[in-house]
């Protein structure tokens, strides 16, 4: 009898499990799309929160830039990330490879930033042995010779 109960308890959670909780949006963001917008979204309020008020003093407003450039609405985005977020393995392999995404370009930012800084400090040094250079040969120049 306790197998006969569990066996349909299990039943009942799994069919509610599947169970859509929200129904697919008609104007539904195509997953490779919504990461896209997502994406630019973390990038622009990171970017608002380092500059301060300069998006607003220039009067762009982020979401409408993002509406713009990916031609949708504030509706077909709510309701295509409501749709996203009620099944937690899709939402999750989204957020995945956004934060894949963000890590590639900060590795690559930071390299570009390490081989700037390596340039800067050959510049440096090539500028301080020729000003070496360039002093041994006016003392030379001022002493007397023999």
């Amino acid at each position: 009898m306790k197998y006969i109960i569990t066996l349909f308890f299990g039943m009942i959670l799994l069919i509610s499990c599947a169970e859509k909780v929200v129904e697919e949006p008609d104007n539904l963001i195509p997953k490779e799309k919504m990461t896209k917008i997502l994406h630019d979204l973390a990038i622009l309020n990171a970017s608002k929160s380092l500059t301060g008020n300069k998006f607003k003093d220039s009067g762009i407003e982020i979401m409408e830039f993002l509406y713009e450039k990916y031609d949708i609405d504030s509706t077909q985005f709510a309701q295509s990330d409501l749709y996203y977020a009620s099944i937690p393995l899709e939402y999750q392999s989204i957020y995945e490879h956004l934060e894949r995404r963000i890590q590639v370009q900060k590795d690559t930012m930071e390299a570009i930033g390490k081989r700037r800084n390596d340039s800067i400090r050959e510049a440096n040094k090539i500028r301080s042995d020729s000003l070496k250079a360039i002093k041994e040969a006016k003392e030379n120049e001022s002493t007397p010779s023999p």
